[in-house]
């Protein structure tokens, strides 16, 4: 079996943003602004990358999908960044809609399609727990039979939590969600036209069979100023973090809140 994620790093997409806008230059100018890049990238360091990097079950494949006009000293410090985790691959793409540009980059990594695939997204300023990958396995085997005659299945990690990031370091809150796509992965018969962007991740549940697992706490899911999922989603209840809690952080999602202080301390974190 195949493991896919996608995340979507700055990408121009036309479509896929609750932001608007009326040009693809205009997109451009708003995604790849110094301050903004600034912040992303603060993310994506403190949280997507390590996660991704220290996965228990190393056998999967993480595409970044980036834009062709990503300005060269973001995308070379993307790559550097990225150049020793043998999973991650950086696809430029050219403006396209979303789905169709996350899609083809898929079923091109998915090549001759001849297994299962599990499939999930992640957003670039989110993180999952160490054991993500091992945890869909797991969910594939133990379901083999009872899923045998359904097209599509959804499985979901509905535990986690929400967190604010700063110079002064990390607050959280736990939360259980609704099908969030940072603990949600689909799993695909080989050769289906489909993917996991072909849904619209909050209306799985409408479309297929989908099993939820309460446990373990498997995401840590980011909020700041450039969210693009509106202030409604915004937690109320985020604290500083206690001993406990800043262990559960580095040993189950490889975050470090001494390292998200100097990401976010460091000079080049106010850029703009």
């Amino acid at each position: 079996m195949r493991v896919i994620g996608i995340c979507r790093f700055s990408y121009p997409a036309l479509g896929g943003f609750k932001r608007m806008h009326e040009t693809v230059e205009a997109r451009e100018a708003y995604l790849y602004d110094p301050a903004r890049m600034a912040l992303r990238f603060r993310h994506f360091e403190a949280l997507t990358l390590p996660s991704v990097a220290a996965q228990s079950d190393d056998d999967f494949t993480f595409l970044i999908v980036t834009g062709e006009n990503m300005p060269p000293h973001w995308r070379d410090r993307l790559q550097d960044i990225t150049a020793a985790v043998p999973q991650i691959r950086i696809l430029p793409c050219p403006p396209m809609r979303h789905r169709v540009a996350m899609q083809a980059a898929i079923k091109e990594e998915l090549g001759d399609d001849l297994t299962e695939s599990m499939q999930f997204r992640l957003d670039d300023d989110d993180a999952v727990a160490l054991g993500f990958v091992q945890g869909l396995r797991w969910f594939a085997r133990a379901t083999a039979k009872m899923r045998r005659k359904w097209r599509y299945v959804a499985f979901d990690y509905n535990r986690g939590y929400s967190v604010r990031l700063s110079a002064e370091g990390i607050e959280a809150e736990e939360v259980i969600s609704h099908f969030w796509a940072c603990g949600l992965a689909m799993l695909f018969r080989p050769g289906d036209p489909r993917t996991v962007m072909n849904f619209g991740h909050h209306k799985l549940h409408h479309e297929m069979p989908t099993l939820i697992n309460p446990a373990p706490p498997m995401y840590l899911r980011a909020h700041h100023g450039d969210n693009d999922t509106g202030e409604a989603q915004t937690p109320k209840g985020l604290r500083p973090l206690d001993d406990a809690l800043r262990e559960r952080f580095l040993r189950d999602f490889n975050v470090d809140e001494d390292r998200v202080k100097a990401l976010f301390a460091a000079p080049s974190a106010r850029a703009g």
